[in-house]
C-alpha cells in the first residue's frame, strides 16, 4: 500500500510560474552595484522597493503567458492603428522613489510620440503608459502600490488564470472591466486567445485579427 504524506505540497494543483529570491535591507547603491554585475542578457528580473530586492526567475508557465500577452497587445495596437514603443523588461530605475523594476512588459502607446526614435530618459520622460506583470506565484513586492507610485497610467496583472486591469486615478489603481487603452476589447478576448494559443499559437493570432474584420460579430458585453 502506498502512503502519501500529509505534507505533500499542494503546488501540483497550481502551476509554478516563477522562482523568487528576496533580499531585505539592501540599500540603493548596493542594488545598483548588483545590477552592474549581472549580464545584460539574462532571464532573471529584478524589482527593488525601498530596501527590498526580489529576483524572479521565470518558469515555462510564466513565459508562455508573458509572450502571449505581448502578442495580444501588439495585435491590438496593429489592428487599432495605434503607435507603439516596446520597452520589454528594460530596467526602470527611479532613485527619487528608491524604486527599480524590470517588468515583464512595458509599452509607450499614448506617449509614443514623445519618446520615439531614441532611448528613454526616465529622469525627464513620463513612465510607460502600460506595464504588464505575470505573477503566478507569491511576490513580496506590492506591485499595485509600486507601479502606482511610479505614476504608470495602466497596469495589467495576470496570475495564470485571472487578468486584472488597473487604471491610475488620483495616485491609486482602480480595477476596471476594460482597458482604457483598448476600450473596444472585452476581457474574454484575452482568455480565449490564451486558451486557443495552448493548442495553436498561430491560429490564436489569426483568430484575434479576424475579430477586427468588418464581418466579425460585434461584442457589446
Amino acid at each position: 500500500m502506498m502512503v502519501i504524506a500529509a505534507s505533500d505540497p499542494p503546488s501540483r494543483v497550481q502551476p509554478q510560474g516563477e522562482q523568487r529570491v528576496v533580499f531585505h535591507g539592501l540599500d540603493w547603491d548596493s542594488y545598483l552595484h548588483l545590477l552592474r554585475l549581472l549580464p545584460q542578457s539574462r532571464s532573471s528580473r529584478l524589482t527593488y522597493d525601498k530596501g527590498l530586492l526580489e529576483i524572479t526567475m521565470p518558469l515555462e508557465e510564466h513565459e508562455f503567458a508573458r509572450c502571449l500577452i505581448e502578442r495580444f497587445i501588439v495585435i491590438l495596437v496593429e489592428m487599432l492603428g495605434l503607435p507603439l514603443k516596446t520597452m520589454g523588461s528594460t530596467t526602470l530605475n527611479y532613485p527619487q522613489f528608491q524604486k527599480g523594476a524590470e517588468p515583464d512588459q512595458a509599452y509607450y502607446i499614448q506617449n509614443q510620440p514623445l519618446v520615439k526614435g531614441r532611448s528613454v530618459d526616465l529622469a525627464q520622460d513620463p513612465p510607460p503608459d502600460l506595464v504588464v506583470e505575470v505573477d503566478i506565484t507569491h511576490t513580496d513586492i506590492a506591485k499595485n502600490q509600486f507601479y502606482a507610485g511610479l505614476g504608470v497610467p495602466e497596469f495589467w496583472r495576470f496570475d495564470g488564470q485571472i487578468w486584472r486591469i488597473y487604471r491610475l486615478e488620483s495616485g491609486v489603481y482602480v480595477e476596471g472591466d476594460r482597458s482604457p487603452t483598448f476600450p473596444q476589447v472585452p476581457k474574454d478576448w484575452l482568455y480565449e486567445f490564451l486558451r486557443m494559443a495552448r493548442e495553436d499559437e498561430i491560429q490564436a493570432m489569426r483568430s484575434l485579427r479576424d475579430r477586427f474584420s468588418p464581418n466579425a460579430p460585434s461584442s457589446h458585453h
